[in-house]
């Protein structure tokens, strides 16, 4: 098994969410791409305009095709090959990578393609007549096909004996940090490493609080209790339809994204002046940075079930986190906040994140999701 590998990530290409450069192919066919590192999704999917090869040389086509849609309505189709995969200097040699052939305009935007990190349950796809590629098929014919799954990227890396199923981020900013500048900003980079993360002394310090992962689909959780500085209420653990938990926890979000009760108790949690202004920045309206006295407002805070015989683990999101100074454009703010329509479906996305070295360990039963402090 090969230790970990560590890549330079960025939020430039994405407006926020974090992207990292892998290589598909081999030899001149070989194709370095820029993918969104995404534990909120399975799939490993690549714009055909990037990647569209040749069958031979080590590319095998399948019977598999692919539809996949995310939470911002954003979505592909794609036909599934397998191919040799390198990251950070790790290869894998017969892995499923999916050509995206159709794609909404906002699904990769200055990206290549996606890395999807999570568990095979949402690697579903679809088993047609015939290869896939380089037929396509349209979306009504892909899905009058047999229901299949395929094995994540991350998983066939594990299973090839290559790296751990496990990943880590250091990441500072969840929205752009604009500026003159901004691709070149330390805040808009960041750190992840493939197949590891504890042994990465030099990026945290301290002790891991550790949360339990309750299903093998997204990196599943269970929020406890949300706290507004010093006030802590519960959260019912009844997860909205269709979701096996109340929560997860997802690097492809770059907001938190709550229900109505949570967003009426954290409102409740304001000063009046505090109150509109989150309000206004919810419904999508920039504010200037200098109506933000960031001193003035809360510690946002939040409690995941920890794993048996273990503390619940409580995660603080300070307030330079769940607002973003300088987003948009320079000088004005916004809100790290996405109000959701129905309880039962918390996303802890990046401002929860960035405030702590996090792994993802998918090697421990179910697994767990591991937050220390960064350095």
């Amino acid at each position: 098994m090969s230790t970990s590998v560590r890549i330079p990530i960025t939020n430039i290409n994405m407006d926020g969410d974090y992207t990292g450069v892998l290589t598909i192919g081999t030899g001149s066919g070989a194709t370095s791409l820029n993918l969104i590192l995404d534990t909120g999704s399975s799939a490993l999917a690549v714009n055909e305009k990037k990647y569209s090869p040749t069958l031979g040389n080590g590319v095998t086509a399948t019977n598999l095709a692919q539809f996949d849609s995310y939470g911002d309505g954003s979505n592909w189709l794609g036909a599934v090959l397998k191919d040799t995969v390198q990251i950070g200097g790790v290869t894998g040699t017969n892995v499923p990578v999916a050509v995206a052939y159709s794609a909404s305009p906002d699904m990769f935007r200055d990206a290549d393609g996606i890395l999807g990190l999570a568990y095979q349950a949402l690697d579903d796809a679809f088993s047609l007549p015939g290869s896939t590629w380089p037929e396509k098929y349209t979306l009504s014919q892909v899905e009058h096909g047999k229901r299949a799954s395929v094995v994540p990227c991350l998983m066939q890396l594990a299973n090839e004996g290559v790296l751990l199923e496990k990943m880590a981020f250091l990441t500072h900013r969840s929205f752009v940090k604009a500026g003159a500048d901004a691709s070149n900003d330390p805040l808009n980079q960041g750190v992840f490493i493939l197949g590891g993360g504890e042994e990465a002394t030099d990026l945290y310090t301290g002790p891991f609080q550790i949360a339990a992962v309750l299903a093998d689909a997204w990196y599943s959780t269970n929020l406890v209790s949300v706290g507004v500085g010093t006030q802590h209420f519960p959260v019912s653990s009844r997860p909205q339809q269709g979701m096996p938990t109340n929560s997860i926890v997802d690097s492809g979000t770059n907001t938190l994204v709550l229900g109505p009760t949570i967003i009426k108790r954290i409102l409740s949690g304001l000063q009046p002046a505090q109150q509109q202004l989150l309000k206004t920045s919810m419904s999508g309206r920039e504010i200037p940075n200098s109506d933000l006295d960031l001193s003035q407002w809360p510690t946002l805070s939040f409690t995941l079930q920890g794993i048996s015989g273990g503390e619940d683990v409580t995660l603080q999101v300070p307030p330079q986190n769940y607002w973003q100074l300088d987003a948009g454009n320079a000088g004005q703010a916004m809100a790290a906040i996405t109000p959701a329509q129905q309880d039962g479906s918390a996303i802890l996305g990046l401002p929860l994140m960035n405030g702590y070295f996090t792994i993802f360990d998918g090697t421990a039963g179910l697994g767990v999701i591991k937050f220390a402090t960064p350095k």
